[in-house]
């Protein structure tokens, strides 16, 4: 699993609310276009290409930043000016 932290800019209205949409079956909504993603590789590989699915290339962009394998040290290693980030969600592994 590693943290990614995935900002975009949609032109389209239409198409911006369809990028929300699959971004929200990836990660943390942090902020307008931002979100927060713990993906393990295949995730991270379906992520992009949804988004590309979404996306007019000639038009949108997305931005996805790899912050390594640690949430903890990916909060800590990002620098917020105003109210704090979301807490970490705990995961819950069945066995």
């Amino acid at each position: 699993m590693r943290c990614y932290l995935v900002c975009y800019d949609i032109s389209d209205p239409k198409r911006l609310r369809r990028v929300l949409r699959v971004m929200k079956g990836y990660g943390r909504h942090w902020q307008l276009s931002v979100f927060f993603c713990v993906l393990k590789s295949l995730d991270r590989v379906r992520m992009q290409r949804d988004l590309e699915a979404e996306m007019n290339q000639k038009e949108d962009q997305a931005v996805i930043v790899d912050l390594g394998p640690d949430e903890e040290q990916a909060r800590q290693a990002i620098t917020v000016i105003g109210p704090s980030l979301p807490p970490m969600q705990k995961s819950v592994t069945v066995i």
